[in-house]
């Protein structure tokens, strides 16, 4: 009787590609360290001096620090406006700029942006791994990393502290998972989970989701998707419930006796105002699109034409829906577009132009192939051609705006103005100063004490705990404050607050920084101004 043991072994054919390895690692291995590396040096490279910092990174920096320091969510009221798992995971993250940068008058905003290269680093390894298993050949998941993480608009956006670029790294997480080669069920209850993680880091990931469903339906087993499905909705739903069950514990979920409640809260997002069509010269929207334009027309013109044709290969269709969907949510006319939406994008515009660069580079050489020499060389210099074209038109625009990210201070003005309050205020824990959130700790490290002396200026009229620690009527509590620094983006939204601008217009500037002197143009202030209060 003969068995399966009787029949001669055959071996599989050997490919030189997987079997080349050196000091004992495979190819794909050094491929993409080096792509995470030359991304890794040009977002590191003078993170602290470029961009500007912006207001909402110091939100979200500060509510880590009120986490780490047992202050609760925020040093503030909490108003549900983002889920906080976000700046959670910062808190975890905040010992690295503490541990290498200690001197007062650094900005701690700015220096504290070396917590973002982790999650950097993380994003580039498992966008060439998903691109690997979405079966992208290794050069073109290379191309992924690097179109991902050199763009100028990359290097300026990912540098940032923002939420999106933490959930850009766990949605891509889970992706990864739902690829897995193993199609084992607990992977895709680990899928579930990261895609969790990633909508509580921040809400609008949520637009990712179903394409991730898709990629889930299109790699598990027909004969285990159900349970593969339960495990993974089971996983996201059991971590997405803990946001409203925090709520009602807190008896916050929904609005009663003038108190703030998570339903409130996702009221306001979903209402927010439009920022008009991209179409419109005078909308926001259109202003949005073209600060983006401005670093790199390229990968957004390029991705999001790649995405919507890379919806006709199967393999390239759940990372082209996610990218379709995210675009169509960023035209849509009623909604609220914030500057760093174009973050969640730039993985599936990546992955879609690299996936529609394979195709075109495999028609080139294969379509209707004849093992003919002349026939062949025609073909590789129609390629070598087609790949000059691209490197002439993008390379020296990426070197130029990396260049830029890489040379240029735009936030001396800041600092500057950190020195000068570390210098000439000295017993600053009896004086009041309002500041935008970039320079919040900043006066916390100067020793102004947090929230009652050290104050946010949108939480002027709005925070009850900090309108009652100032003295005096409703209209003369602007009174009570010493300081005020002024920036751009407190001069642009002072008119928020009848604080603020009572504040604003009732001092005088002790110091300032930037080309024009204060009020020197009607309309045009100085970068950075440090006003005292005259009462």
């Amino acid at each position: 009787m003969s068995t399966t043991l009787d029949r001669p072994i055959e071996r599989a054919p050997i490919n030189k590609a997987e079997a080349w390895r050196f000091l004992g690692r495979p190819a794909d291995f050094w491929l993409c360290a080096a792509a995470t590396l030359a991304v890794l040096l040009v977002q590191a490279w003078n993170i602290a001096g470029y961009p500007r910092v912006f207001d909402d990174e110091g939100t979200y920096l500060v509510q880590a620090y009120a986490i780490d320091h047992g202050m609760g969510l925020t040093p503030y009221t909490y108003v549900f406006d983002h889920p906080p798992l976000g700046w959670i995971q910062l808190s975890t993250l905040a010992w690295i700029p503490a541990a290498i940068w200690h001197s007062p008058g650094q900005l701690v905003v700015a220096y504290s942006r070396i917590i973002m290269l982790p999650f950097t680093v993380a994003s580039c390894i498992l966008l060439y791994v998903l691109s690997r298993r979405m079966t992208l050949p290794r050069w073109a998941a290379t191309l992924a990393v690097l179109l991902f993480g050199l763009s100028p608009l990359s290097v300026t956006l990912q540098r940032e502290i923002f939420l999106d670029n933490i959930a850009v790294t766990w949605i891509l997480a889970a992706f990864v998972l739902a690829y897995s080669p193993r199609k084992h069920l607990w992977a895709h209850v680990g899928s579930g989970l990261c895609a969790a993680v990633a909508v509580l880091s921040k809400e609008t990931i949520l637009l990712a989701v179903p394409a991730l469903v898709v990629a889930l339906w299109q790699n598990v087993d027909k004969r285990t998707r159900k349970y593969s499905f339960v495990g993974f909705a089971g996983a996201f739903l059991l971590l997405i419930i803990q946001y409203p069950l925090y709520a009602i514990l807190k008896g916050e979920l929904w609005s009663t006796g003038g108190k703030i409640s998570e339903i409130a809260g996702i009221t306001y997002q979903l209402s927010r105002p439009g920022s008009g069509s991209i179409f419109d010269h005078s909308s926001n929207a259109y202003s949005v699109l073209h600060n983006w334009l401005f670093y790199d027309p390229v990968l957004i013109v390029a991705g999001a034409v790649a995405v919507v044709v890379s919806l006709a290969y199967r393999h390239l269709r759940p990372v082209a829906i996610g990218g379709v969907i995210l675009v169509l949510a960023a035209i849509r006319p009623s909604g609220y577009l914030p500057a760093m939406y174009i973050i969640q994008m730039l993985p599936f515009f990546a992955i879609g132009i690299a996936g529609l660069a394979d195709r075109v580079v495999h028609a080139i050489l294969t379509y209707r192939a004849k093992p003919v020499f002349w026939q062949q060389l025609s073909r590789l210099a129609v390629l070598l051609v087609c790949i000059m074209l691209a490197f002439v038109y993008v390379v020296p625009r990426w070197y130029s705006g990396d260049q830029n990210a890489d040379t240029q201070d735009l936030n001396t003005g800041y600092a500057d103005a950190v020195e000068w309050v570390h210098t000439h205020i000295p017993h600053p824990g009896d004086q009041r100063i309002v500041v935008d959130d970039t320079l919040f700790l900043d006066m916390l490290q100067d020793g102004f004490k947090p929230s009652r002396y050290d104050i946010y200026f949108f939480k002027l009229d709005v925070d009850p705990d900090v309108m009652d620690s100032l003295g005096g009527s409703e209209a003369n509590k602007w009174k009570s404050i010493q300081y005020v620094i002024e920036t751009p983006y407190m001069w642009e939204n002072a008119v928020q607050s009848y604080t603020t601008e009572k504040v604003l217009q009732n001092s005088k500037v002790v110091w300032y920084y930037g080309a024009y002197p204060p009020n020197s143009i009607k309309g045009q202030n100085s970068d950075v101004e440090i006003r005292q209060v005259v009462p």
